[in-house]
């Protein structure tokens, strides 16, 4: 029973990888299919809304360049941060094991206020913090620290990058200028997967 399971398991995976061609003619980022392939030889076809965002936050690092004054009195470990109610559970810490940005370790934390967020490279605000999103942004303002939420227009408040739900599937959009005014670089690449990017923080482009 057990060789059994394991080569059902070994079959799903395979059949995960050859969908990653498609997946990512379709713009789909290629982290996103090595944890869909983890998540198929555990037996899972379809991974959660949030283990999707978790491996997004990670690829989020890889394709943004912070001002080298901000990186200088960091630690050496790569920080992703999560603001009030977490959502993730364990999603987050599984996604990020073993990897690294740079020559830093990635890790997770939580925090509870905007000022606990100096040692962040990103910072996950969490739904839970809605009624309160203008006080975080205003205590972030100019802060080197990557915003990202799936609050409801929150890339039009001043976030940098808002996940939305595009045909059943977890996408993103971008507001630059926000990005740009924290001095953060976002590479071409990663704006070419974004379904909108934003210029200014009140611009519906």
């Amino acid at each position: 029973m057990r060789r059994a399971n394991y080569i059902a398991a070994f079959l799903e995976r395979r059949r995960l990888w050859r969908h990653c061609g498609h997946w990512l003619r379709r713009e789909i980022p290629a982290v996103l299919c090595l944890l869909f392939a983890a998540l198929g030889a555990l037996g899972q076809k379809k991974p959660s809304e949030y283990q999707v965002e978790a491996a997004y936050l990670y690829n989020f690092g890889r394709f943004v360049e912070w001002p080298s004054q901000a990186t200088a009195v960091r630690t050496d470990t790569f920080t992703i941060c999560v603001l009030g109610q977490d959502p993730f559970g364990s999603s987050l810490d599984a996604a990020l094991v073993g990897e690294k940005i740079g020559n830093r370790s990635v890790v997770a934390k939580r925090i509870s206020v905007a000022r606990e967020s100096a040692d962040c490279q990103i910072l996950f605000i969490s739904s839970s913090e809605a009624n309160r999103l203008n006080k975080i942004i205003e205590a972030l303002d100019k802060s080197a620290v990557l915003t990202v939420s799936d609050i409801p227009q929150f890339s039009q408040q001043r976030g940098m990058i808002q996940f939305v739900l595009e045909e059943n599937r977890i996408r993103f959009e971008v507001n630059l200028t926000a990005a740009q005014r924290a001095g953060l670089a976002l590479s071409s690449e990663l704006l070419k997967v974004a379904t909108a990017v934003r210029r200014s923080p009140q611009s519906g482009d």
